[in-house]
C-alpha cells in the first residue's frame, strides 16, 4: 500500500496504480523542440563551412539503376540460366523422342546400333567438350599471367612461379 501523503512522482499524471486508457497524441500537438542550440564552434576551433551536396537528380531508390530499371543481380542471372537450361532440356527430350529410329554406327572398328537422336546428342556433347577443354586451359593461362603481372607491378618482384 502506498502512503496517501506521498505525492505521485509526476504531479500532472495520476499515480501508477490508476490506469488510464491509451490516447494517441495528434502530430500537430507534439511540441517541436526547434533547431539544436549550443556552441557554434568546435572545441578545437571553428567548424568548416559545409557546402550543400549538389543534387542534379533525385536519388534513385534501392534496387534501381539511374534509368529507373531494376538492377540485375547474381541471383537473377542464375534464375535466368536455370530457365534457359530447362527450355534446352525440354527441346532435347522432344528431339530424342522424335528421332527414335535406330541407326548403325561404325567407329574405330566398333559397330553398334543406337537411336538417331541419341547419336546426335552424344556427338553434340562431344563437340562442346572439344571446344571447352582448350578454352578452359587458355583461361587458366591468362589468369596466371595476370596474377604474375599484378604481383610484379605491386612489389617489383615475381611471387608466383
Amino acid at each position: 500500500m502506498t502512503d496517501p501523503q506521498v505525492p505521485p512522482p509526476y504531479p500532472d499524471q495520476p499515480p501508477p496504480y490508476q490506469s488510464q486508457p491509451y490516447q494517441p497524441v495528434p502530430p500537430e500537438q507534439v511540441p517541436y523542440p526547434g533547431p539544436p542550440t549550443g556552441p557554434t564552434e568546435h572545441p578545437s576551433g571553428p567548424l568548416p563551412a559545409q557546402q550543400p551536396a549538389a543534387q542534379t537528380s533525385p536519388a534513385t531508390p534501392y534496387g534501381f539503376d539511374e534509368r529507373g530499371h531494376v538492377k540485375r543481380t547474381k541471383v537473377s542471372g542464375v534464375w535466368i540460366g536455370l530457365i534457359a537450361a530447362a527450355i534446352v532440356l525440354i527441346l532435347l527430350i522432344v528431339f530424342i523422342a522424335q528421332n527414335l529410329d535406330t541407326v548403325g554406327l561404325h567407329f574405330l572398328g566398333f559397330y553398334g546400333k543406337v537411336s538417331f537422336g541419341l547419336a546426335l546428342l552424344v556427338a553434340a556433347v562431344a563437340g562442346v567438350l572439344v571446344a571447352a577443354v582448350p578454352g578452359t586451359v587458355r583461361i587458366l593461362q591468362l589468369r596466371k599471367a595476370l596474377r604474375r603481372n599484378v604481383d610484379r607491378d605491386v612489389t617489383g618482384e615475381t611471387k608466383h612461379p
